[in-house]
């Protein structure tokens, strides 16, 4: 009976690849995971709609109900691409989808961080998966200048094919970072005299700063200032990622060799440090006209920000001491 279920399994696996192989050459778009509920012909085609699928939802129903080809279609979750042909959509949906298991990609994280996830969710090694992080045509198609898709694992809540390799996992995430990617920013990003990689490095930055919605914009003005001036970033998170661990850092930890450590190199580093969110994507295309040139984190998250270093030295002593009242006021 095992191996029934295995040919059955591989069989439409193969299949399901063959349809998609076939999407791939007339719709070479990114591929998007869409829900297809278990439920009427009408609300399937209001799901594949909100994705951008299908133009219209009430076109789709009327080619499906024509030959009664909706009667087909199995519920689960599809990896499509936005303006496929109706009816190649349709293959896909009636020839349905292997099993999946959720993989949660979150911001800030590095791939080292995403691979021991995709360990615990499919058993694929976190090795063979940073190994495919760094493969060629991957790290190409999404234009990064650095050897891994770091930065470019779109970070949500993704299902994946219980009997995906590493690479097929590596593509799913990088496709739908390039799905999400909007066409508006890379006309900003041209505006800005930079390259999509730039923007997604100083993203990922902003990121690792961990700011406040209401401060994320700032953080990037502070950034923006600083590559204009020529001044090194000296941005922390980029020192938390040249030594590989998350914790606190000395005054040693700075003077780490490495072109990601932004204390000692000038400029952007040669790749994002993690996955930056679609906020701090925006932060770093968009960045508010101001002079700030130095920010200091408080207990609370929020972030002050100063024009000059004698201002900022002035606003970690005032922290500083507020620090130590509060610490030392009375129990």
């Amino acid at each position: 009976m095992t191996g029934q279920l295995d040919c059955r399994a591989r069989a439409v696996l193969a299949a399901l690849a063959a349809a998609l192989a076939a999407c791939e050459v007339q719709n070479p778009q990114p591929a998007v995971w869409v829900p297809v509920p278990d439920a009427p012909i009408e609300v399937v085609a209001e799901s594949l709609a909100a994705y951008d699928i299908v133009r219209s939802a009430p076109e789709f129903e009327r080619f499906a109900r024509m030959g009664r080809k909706h009667e087909g279609i199995k519920p689960g979750l599809y990896p499509l691409q936005q303006g496929m042909p109706m009816g190649r959509v349709l293959v896909v949906l009636r020839r349905g989808t292997p099993e999946v298991a959720p993989v949660t990609v979150r911001e800030r994280t590095t791939i080292g961080e995403v691979a021991l996830g995709v360990e615990r969710a499919l058993g694929v090694t976190a090795e063979s998966f940073e190994v495919a992080a760094q493969d060629p045509q991957v790290v190409e198609r999404v234009g990064s200048t650095a050897m891994t898709v770091e930065g470019y694992l779109f970070p949500t809540r993704y299902y994946v094919p219980l009997e995906a390799a590493a690479l097929d996992v590596v593509r799913q995430m990088t496709d739908t970072f390039e799905a999400r990617w909007r066409p508006e920013w890379s006309a900003r990003t041209r505006d800005l005299g930079m390259t999509r990689h730039q923007i997604v490095t100083l993203a990922s930055i902003i990121e690792g700063e961990m700011p406040q919605n209401v401060d994320r914009a700032f953080v990037s003005s502070v950034y923006h200032n600083r590559l204009e001036r020529g001044m090194r970033l000296q941005a922390d998170p980029t020192v938390v990622y040249a030594l590989g661990e998350r914790r606190r850092l000395s005054f040693a930890d700075l003077r780490v060799r490495s072109e990601y450590n932004t204390y000692l190199v000038e400029g952007l580093p040669p790749g994002p440090i993690g996955q930056p969110s679609v906020a701090s994507i925006i932060a770093a295309l968009y960045p508010p006209s101001t002079d700030y040139l130095y920010f200091v984190a408080q207990a609370d998250g929020r972030h002050l920000f100063s024009h000059t270093y004698r201002e900022h030295l002035g606003t970690i002593r005032e922290l500083r001491t507020a620090r130590r009242t509060v610490h030392d006021a009375p129990r």
